[in-house]
């Protein structure tokens, strides 16, 4: 979508577009409000401006945007193209990759035991091997080190997505 087509939408289509990329609605709503935007950069900079100014409500909201990583079905599909990757390795690999995944699973349950909160990262060209790494690096922080971090994550993802939205 060009950004003359996102500044001529609708404010409920445009707040669809915007919700698309952070589920947070105050964000999506501001970021409505702060059409007409001149060029993709204000676009951006008026969407990090808000993200500073959301509230744990907005960023919790933000969160329930994602699948949880622990719906084996979703991960199955997003790393589909490792088995492809895969063919021809030896038989253990299924198992492997299977084992993997679980153990995604298995970890987010218990980071979402431990902060309340599916566990949030820009997952952008990172295999799950990676994914996994992260998420046993990041399930030894106490609250007040792992909120920021995923704050950020959340934000990573949205810029990401406002990129992709204005392509």
């Amino acid at each position: 979508m060009s950004l003359a087509e996102l500044n001529k939408l609708s404010p409920a289509a445009a707040q669809r577009q915007f919700e698309s990329c952070c589920a947070a609605e105050a964000w999506a709503t501001a970021m409505v409000q702060g059409r007409p935007y001149s060029s993709a950069e204000q676009l951006l900079t008026r969407a990090d401006q808000r993200w500073q100014g959301v509230n744990r409500v907005d960023i919790l909201q933000a969160f329930s945007g994602h699948p949880r990583i622990g719906d084996i079905h979703t991960l199955h599909e997003k790393y589909a193209h490792t088995a492809d990757q895969a063919a021809g390795e030896q038989a253990g690999m299924d198992s492997a990759e299977a084992d993997l995944l679980q153990a995604l699973v298995d970890l987010n349950d218990a980071y979402v035991a431990k902060f309340g909160y599916i566990f949030i990262v820009c997952a952008s060209g990172k295999s799950a091997a990676q994914m996994l790494a992260l998420l046993e690096q990041r399930l030894v922080n106490d609250e007040a080190s792992e909120w920021p971090l995923a704050a950020a994550e959340q934000h990573k993802i949205t810029t990401l997505r406002l990129h992709k939205l204005l392509a």
